[in-house]
């Protein structure tokens, strides 16, 4: 998660992001950093993925934040999706550098660009910037220098390999 500074007080993002087209799965929004924000990310990007059928037993990796910990995200992940949950070691970040380099660009590329006044402006133009820009058209190294969308649509005409 991260937080959007505006006017009308903080804004928090999570995201899930996966590390094979680096594609935003989920970026939902809130007032306030906690599992319920969490929850809703991981519900989002298994629709996303089609369901249950199509996570259980892909594994999503976290700080050890307490929104990731609490009893309703675990539950959600292990019972309900069948996601299998993975942590680094407490104080380490090299292990979480695909999400920590999300960030990074949004950051650089969108927050530090913009003032914004409310949420709903900050909400707006952050979300816009995930869908329309970074999974469309921002081209990323470890997708073959294409957009997640389009590494994805290509790796999914590819044959299986033998």
């Amino acid at each position: 998660m991260t937080e959007i500074p505006t006017d009308e007080g903080k804004l928090y993002l999570a995201t899930v992001l996966d590390l094979y087209s680096r594609r935003l799965l989920a970026c939902p929004t809130s007032e306030h950093p906690d599992a319920e924000l969490a929850c809703d990310a991981i519900k989002i990007a298994s629709t996303v993925r089609g369901g249950r059928g199509n996570v259980d037993g892909v594994i999503f990796h976290s700080d050890r934040g307490s929104t990731y910990t609490a009893s309703s995200f675990t539950l959600l992940c292990k019972d309900k999706l069948g996601v299998r949950q993975s942590m680094g070691r407490v104080g380490s970040c090299f292990d979480n550098a695909a999400a920590e380099s999300f960030f990074s660009t949004l950051e650089h590329e969108v927050l530090s660009r913009h003032h914004f006044t409310t949420r709903a402006e900050a909400r707006a133009v952050v979300l816009a910037w995930c869908h329309e820009f970074y999974n469309a058209k921002r081209r990323h190294s470890s997708a073959a220098l294409m957009s997640p969308v389009e590494f994805e649509k290509i790796a999914a005409i590819q044959p299986d390999a033998a």
